[in-house]
């Protein structure tokens, strides 16, 4: 369940961030045009990958347990750079979500809860 909740706050501010890239495409000019737009539908899309894991995370499927570690990799290889580079609020907000998912996705209740296959029995190995 915090996990899941995580992972719905994550894809929120990632499509708050594609949501501010769109509005600036309309009100100032892009240095690369290509870049901003690129940046904006891979936001949007990683966004969108967030909602559907949390989704899925929370129905209990295996699978989701992969996609959330990368995911979360991902976010702890931009924080620690953040970090280092001096903007600290950033970083930790991008360190300690990513940390505590980490730590909670090997647990052994999440490992019970995301053991089902597909749409059957959750409970059906």
């Amino acid at each position: 369940m915090v996990i899941s909740v995580v992972l719905v706050l994550e894809a929120a501010a990632l499509l708050s961030v594609a949501g501010w890239f769109i509005y600036n495409l309309f009100t100032a000019a892009p240095v690369s045009m290509g870049g901003a737009v690129f940046t904006t539908v891979l936001l949007a899309a990683a966004g969108a990958w967030l909602l559907a894991l949390a989704h899925f995370f929370y129905r209990g499927f295996r699978w989701t347990r992969a996609g959330t570690l990368v995911f979360q990799l991902f976010a702890v290889v931009i924080a620690v750079p953040t970090l280092q580079g001096g903007v600290l609020l950033a970083g930790l907000l991008l360190l300690l979500p990513a940390a505590a998912v980490l730590v909670l996705l090997f647990t052994k209740p999440v490992l019970e809860h995301t053991s089902r296959l597909s749409g059957g029995d959750p409970k059906v190995l």
